[in-house]
C-alpha cells in the first residue's frame, strides 16, 4: 500500500539554455567552449492530495559523457537533448506513485527503451552509452526530489528514513543493508563551509607569460592570481594521460606557481587532486608518473589527496588495468567508469579505493553509490561538469550531506560564470569563497535546499 506521503508526477515542462563560456576547458583530448542546460520544471500530487512543484537543472554534458569515434560531438548533443524530449512524454504516461527513491529507479528500464528509440531516429552509428543517458535523465531526478520536498515543506535529505521510503537499502543495493535507509548515511544538517577544487585546465595560464592576450573581465586569470583573489587550499589539476613528460612538468609548473601566491597569503597548506580523464594506458603510467613528480617536486606529491579515474573507463573491457599498487601511494577513484552497483563492485575488485559522485549521474545513483561507498570504506569525492547556478548548488548540497567527504568541485565561476547570475545574489556564501571555501550552511531550504 502507498504511504499517504508518496507522490504522483502530474504534469512537467522542459526548457533548454546555452551558455558560453568565458575561456574554453580542455579534457580527455577535448576542447568545450560551451554548455547547454536542460531544466525541468515539474508538478506532483501526494496520496494526501497535496501538491508541490520541483525544479531540476543540468549541462547535458556530452562531451565527457559520450566521447566517440563514431559519433560527432554535435549529433551525441543532439541525441541527448531528444533523449530528453522522449523521455520526458515517456515518464509523463507512465507516472509512478512512490517515495522519489522508487520513482527514479523505476524510471531505469524507460531509459533504455528512450535510448533505443533516439538511435533508431537520429539513425547514430552507436547506442547511447549509459553515462549518457544518466546525465539526460538527471535533471528529472533533481526535480522529483526537490518536489518530493517542497510538497512536504522539509528538506529532501532529511525524508530519507524508514518513514517515508517504502524499502530498506536491501532493495536497492545488496542483502547487507538490510535493515538500513538512506537516513544513516547522509547528515540531517550539511556542513557549514567546504573547501572548493579550483579546476587548473589544460590550456590555463599558471603564470604572466602563458597569457597571449588578457580577457581583461575582472577575474583573475593566473593561477596566482586565483588563489590569491578566492585564498584558494584545493587545486584539482588536469593532466594528459598520454604524455609523461608534459604531465609530470604539469605539475612541477603548477606547484612553482603556488608556492608564492600561498606564501604571500600565509598559507601553508593545501591539497591537489589529479584528473588523467581516463587516459592512461595502465596503472605503469600512472606508477612512472608518481615516481618521477616525487623525484622532481616532493612536496607537490605529498599534496596529492586523491587521484581520479586514471585508465578506460570500460572496466570490464580492460581488467588488466589493476590499480592495486597505485591505491597504495594514493586513493584512485573511479569516476567515469561509476554507473552503477555492479561497476562499483568491479572497481573494487580491481584496485579502485575510492569513489567520484556526481549530481550529472542522477540524485538518486548519487545517494545509493555514496552509501555503498561508505559501507565498504572507500574515499569518497563529489565532482563537477562545470555545473552552474542551479546545478552547482544540488552538487554541492550532495556533498554537504555526505558525511564522508571533504571537498566539492565548482568550476563554473572560472569558465562559465554567466550561469550563475541571480543564484549568486540568492546564495551569495555559494558563489564567492572565503578562505577558500563555499558556505554549503545556506542550502537548507525545503526540496533539494535551495
Amino acid at each position: 500500500m502507498p504511504k499517504s506521503t508518496d507522490i504522483t508526477l502530474r504534469d512537467l515542462s522542459l526548457a533548454q539554455e546555452r551558455i558560453q563560456y568565458r575561456a574554453p576547458i580542455k579534457f580527455g583530448g577535448r576542447v568545450v567552449t560551451d554548455a547547454v542546460l536542460v531544466n525541468v520544471t515539474l508538478q506532483v500530487e501526494t496520496v494526501a492530495g497535496q501538491r508541490g512543484s520541483g525544479f531540476g537543472s543540468m549541462p547535458m554534458g556530452n562531451v565527457w559523457a559520450w566521447p566517440s569515434a563514431k559519433v560527432s560531438t554535435e549529433q551525441s548533443l543532439q541525441a541527448m537533448l531528444r533523449f530528453v524530449e522522449l523521455f520526458a512524454a515517456v515518464i509523463a504516461k507512465q507516472p509512478l506513485t512512490a517515495h522519489p527513491l522508487e520513482i527514479t529507479t523505476g524510471w531505469h528500464p524507460l531509459q533504455l527503451q528512450v535510448a533505443e528509440q533516439v538511435q533508431r531516429e537520429l539513425n547514430l552509428a552507436e547506442p547511447l552509452p549509459p553515462l549518457a543517458r544518466l546525465v539526460a535523465a538527471s535533471p528529472f531526478e533533481a526535480a522529483i526530489h526537490d518536489a518530493f520536498g517542497k510538497v512536504h515543506q522539509q528538506n529532501a535529505y532529511n525524508l530519507l528514513g524508514k518513514e517515508w521510503v517504502a524499502h530498506d537499502l536491501a532493495h536497492y543495493l545488496t542483502p547487507e543493508f538490510a535493515g538500513e535507509y538512506l537516513d544513516r548515511y547522509t547528515s540531517r544538517v550539511p556542513k557549514p563551509t567546504m573547501p572548493l577544487y579550483h579546476l587548473v585546465g589544460a590550456l590555463d595560464p599558471l603564470f604572466e607569460s602563458d597569457i597571449s592576450k588578457r580577457l581583461n573581465d575582472g577575474l583573475a586569470e593566473t593561477l596566482g592570481e586565483w588563489i590569491i583573489q578566492d585564498e584558494l587550499t584545493h587545486l584539482k589539476i588536469k593532466l594528459n594521460g598520454d604524455d609523461l613528460a608534459w604531465d609530470v612538468e604539469r605539475v612541477v609548473r603548477v606547484e612553482q606557481a603556488a608556492v608564492p601566491a600561498q606564501q604571500a597569503r600565509g598559507c601553508t597548506q593545501w591539497n591537489y587532486s589529479l584528473d588523467f580523464n581516463e587516459k592512461c594506458s595502465g596503472v605503469d603510467y600512472l606508477l612512472d608518473f608518481l615516481k618521477l613528480v616525487r623525484e622532481r617536486t616532493p612536496h607537490a606529491l605529498d599534496r596529492v589527496q586523491y587521484i581520479e579515474q586514471p585508465t578506460h573507463r570500460d572496466l570490464k573491457s580492460h581488467p588488466e588495468n589493476r590499480m592495486h599498487k597505485a591505491a597504495a601511494i594514493k586513493p584512485v577513484v573511479i569516476d567515469e567508469s561509476l554507473i552503477d552497483l555492479e561497476s562499483l563492485q568491479l572497481a573494487r575488485e580491481q584496485g579502485y579505493s575510492g569513489v567520484a559522485l556526481k549530481a550529472c549521474k542522477g540524485h538518486t545513483e548519487a545517494l545509493l553509490m555514496g552509501a555503498a561507498a561508505q559501507k565498504y570504506g572507500m574515499f569518497l569525492c563529489v565532482q563537477d561538469l562545470s555545473c552552474p547556478g542551479y546545478s552547482f548548488l544540488h552538487s554541492a548540497s550532495l556533498a554537504a550531506r555526505i558525511p564522508t567527504i571533504a571537498a566539492i568541485e565548482g568550476n563554473s565561476r572560472q569558465y562559465c560564470p554567466a550561469g550563475n547570475q541571480g543564484w549568486n545574489q540568492k546564495f551569495p556564501g555559494m558563489f564567492k569563497l572565503k578562505n577558500g571555501t563555499v558556505a554549503t550552511a545556506e542550502l537548507t531550504g525545503p526540496g533539494l535546499g535551495f
